[in-house]
């Protein structure tokens, strides 16, 4: 009996997860306190070690219970304090509230979101013009909004599309000539099908992601570091903007080309095209939909492009912090479309919530790096260089670190020891400024890399869709991987030969002006 009940809690334990992956994580869970009781520092790369093991692993197992054990159990053996934990979540409290209201916001608008991609996939046949569609569009509105509400959008849409290939082929109202056709081949037939819409899905959803990297280093309001460096330095939107440039025009340029070649050349999972019977069935959809859309239903889609230009006004123009925006949007898209009852509007929270409560962990995480002092060591030999070595010394680092970590944390870590650099005078403010666009550019544009530097793609790994498109974290890496590469080599060779002197000429034209920070009044946030 005893032997049957420890069965039962052995398989209870992460549920359905594979034995080995259960075995992996009690294995963790006992050697951390060990290795903390000799060396809490090495226990501390060694926690951040397994929590990326806990999220290459998402469609095994959802990272929030793995990675929340081993978090917790760190709180207990004094790898990092609760109240440390707690700063790290009132200092994001925008970005949790983005994710609770903004991405139910964004679910009360789908009906407009499919109506115009629905459209636009069906009118655009060039698989290559579509992608860059999708990666300029991504860039275009994450450097004015958050790359969380894009990507919101971006999976949104493609959960819509999905939905309706799922519904008409499950249904077997299936587009084939029946009449020289076996079951088999039919089957055989709705198998590859399925697996290239799931790939073309993926190329669409990987572009868009890259794409809300490419137009969210741009501006000080596309990530929330970029405010914290825009405000550690003064600038304002304009001058954030201005002394970006020579480093985020170029990789905007290549990555939008890189995304061409990709879909022409094939490579990396890239050039999936939309088969012709789910066109058809998409096609099918939009013209039904077209004729037995309602007066109702015309009135809601009127409502939600009105909401979506408040949308697009109030975050352009940071009314209001980004989550209450969204909460918003839930008001006037509910309201104003007849959603009363309590029990649709909770649907809307399903998807946000989950990664909302994996991101807080993620905090816990980010407290163990602070309060053991982890990247101390980086920073140290960073600084030790001097003029170009010490610009390429910092994009470096702060890529790498941002590939492991959470590139915000990595971007106020380094532009505060940015700043008390300054005021020992080891460097002075032109250096200071050099430096802040490479933390900005550093932060933002290798962690494309990994799942782990940007909640973005974070989110879109531990999405709902994700699975549906067989979208794992090591496909993500590999497709990201062509992108990865050109943007790393295109802002290293940006710092080398652009960064100086278009920095000198904007000087010279009077698009820039010297100003002594260190005299100027304390530099205040912002909304995110």
């Amino acid at each position: 009996m005893a032997s049957s009940i420890q069965k039962a809690f052995f398989a209870n334990f992460l549920g359905n997860a594979p034995l080995w992956y259960k075995q992996a994580i009690l294995l963790f869970l006992v050697v951390n306190p060990i290795v903390a009781s000799v060396d809490p520092f090495v226990a501390g790369w060694l926690l951040i070690v397994e929590f990326i093991f806990t999220l290459a692993m998402a469609l095994k197992c959802y990272p929030l219970q793995p990675g929340g054990l081993l978090t917790i159990e760190a709180i207990f053996i004094g790898l990092a304090s609760p109240d440390v934990v707690m700063h790290e979540i009132e200092a994001n409290i925008e970005v949790i509230l983005l994710l609770i209201f903004m991405v139910a916001g964004i679910y009360f608008m789908k009906q407009l979101l499919l109506y115009i991609f629905t459209k636009m996939l069906v009118k655009v046949r060039s698989k290559a013009l579509l992608s860059v569609s999708f990666c300029f569009a991504a860039a275009f509105l994450s450097a004015f909004l958050d790359a969380l509400t894009v990507i919101a959008v971006v999976i949104a849409v493609a959960t819509g599309f999905y939905a309706i290939y799922h519904k008409v082929a499950s249904g077997k109202q299936v587009h084939h000539d029946h009449d020289h056709t076996s079951d088999d081949e039919l089957k055989h037939q709705h198998r590859e099908e399925l697996e290239a819409f799931r790939a073309f899905l993926r190329n669409l959803m990987m572009h868009a992601g890259v794409g809300t990297a490419l137009g969210g280093v741009c501006t000080q309001v596309g990530e929330p570091q970029n405010l914290i460096i825009a405000a550690a330095a003064h600038w304002d939107f304009i001058e954030f903007y201005l002394r970006m440039a020579a480093i985020t025009v170029p990789t905007l340029i290549f990555g939008l080309i890189t995304c061409v070649a990709l879909e022409k050349l094939g490579w990396f999972g890239y050039g999936a095209q939309l088969p012709p019977a789910v066109h058809k069935i998409l096609a099918d959809y939009d013209k039904k939909s077209d004729d037995e859309r309602t007066a109702k239903d015309k009135a809601a889609l009127v409502v939600q492009a009105l909401i979506g230009v408040w949308l697009v006004i109030a975050l352009a123009l940071h009314l209001a912090a980004v989550g209450l925006i969204g909460l918003s949007v839930i008001v006037l898209a509910t309201a104003f479309t007849g959603i009363i009852e309590e029990h649709r509007l909770g649907h809307a929270f399903e998807e946000a919530l989950p990664f909302t409560a994996l991101l807080t962990v993620f905090f816990a995480v980010v407290a163990v790096i602070i309060q053991q002092d982890l990247f101390a060591p980086v920073i140290s030999y960073v600084l030790s260089f001097d003029g170009r070595e010490q610009l390429f010394g910092v994009f470096i680092a702060n890529g790498l670190l941002s590939m492991i970590s959470d590139n915000v944390f990595v971007g106020t870590v380094y532009i505060t020891e940015m700043v008390d650099a300054l005021k020992e005078g080891v460097i002075d403010q032109d250096q200071f400024y050099l430096l802040a666009v490479a933390i900005n550019t550093g932060t933002n544009l290798p962690s494309v890399a990994t799942p782990n530097g940007q909640a973005a793609f974070l989110f879109l790994l531990t999405s709902a869709i994700a699975p549906l498109i067989r979208l794992s974290y090591g496909r993500m890496v590999w497709m990201a991987l062509p992108y990865t590469i050109v943007l790393v080599i295109v802002s290293l060779l940006a710092t080398e030969f652009l960064l100086m002197p278009v920095t000198d000429w904007m000087y010279d034209a009077g698009w820039l002006t010297h100003h002594s920070i260190l005299d100027a009044a304390p530099a205040t946030g912002g909304h995110h």
